[in-house]
């Protein structure tokens, strides 16, 4: 293999590192999620990594075709920048929504006490909270498995930004072998560094007691998504 073969190889390690490292949207989504709904580690794992797979494979597929059919790279740039726009619009959407139905089931969470009058003259109250009825335990299910499909989708629409321009037509131009080299290496590095940052965040996190806090936990979860849909928006990360 050639010296800039090599190096090629290198620095698309080096980018899919930096390039998840510094974009909060790579992560922070599975790691609020997780917590918000109570997902295992192994399920936090596979949806993270199915998520970054769609995330990097459909850049690389966009790669693929602009370069068979000879499409020139300013021209995918433009298509990359919709997508982006789009993933960030989806990502603040959904943490809009969910951030309001967070705040809907803090609501329904509350205990309240209705009083009760007896012919006997005797008087009591009962406290409840509405979650404890059979529907809305089922609504939270249900919102709970489809959230992954929701967050997948989002991270399908999300391009990777440097990765056509500067790693994918630098490789081709040595060789199909280095163009798959290339590609695969940036795709490890961006799936690896999202594992590796989601769950040392959820272990440290669960040295942390949120006793008490846990009736929180979507309303945050979706004001992160939100913040993060945000960032991508009007910051740029």
């Amino acid at each position: 293999m050639e010296d800039s073969s090599l190096l090629l190889i290198l620095t698309a390690a080096s980018i899919g590192f930096i390039h998840t490292l510094i974009g909060p949207d790579h992560y922070i989504p599975f790691i609020a999620m997780s917590k918000a709904g109570n997902w295992s580690k192994t399920k936090t794992i596979w949806i993270t990594t199915i998520a970054g797979i769609g995330h990097v494979l459909s850049s690389v597929v966009l790669g693929i075709i602009g370069i068979a059919l000879g499409i020139a790279v300013t021209s995918l740039e433009i298509v990359e920048s919709f997508r982006g726009e789009l993933a960030g619009w989806l990502l603040i959407t959904f943490g809009l929504l969910y951030f309001a139905w967070g705040i809907r089931y803090l609501y329904k969470n509350k205990k309240h006490s209705h009083p009760h009058f007896h012919e006997d003259g005797t008087f009591h109250t009962h406290t409840h909270n509405h979650l404890e009825e059979h529907a809305h335990v089922h609504e939270s299910k249900k919102v709970n498995s489809i959230t992954p499909w929701i967050i997948f989708t989002i991270f399908l629409f999300g391009p990777c930004e440097p990765l056509i321009p500067l790693l994918m037509f630098p490789a081709i131009s040595h060789n199909v072998l280095t163009l798959v080299l290339v590609s695969l290496t940036f795709a490890v590095a961006t799936i690896g560094t999202m594992l590796v940052v989601v769950t040392g965040s959820l272990y440290g996190l669960k040295m942390i007691s949120f006793k008490g806090a846990e009736k929180y936990s979507h309303a945050v979860a979706g004001g992160l998504i939100l913040l993060c849909g945000i960032s991508i928006k009007f910051l740029g990360l």
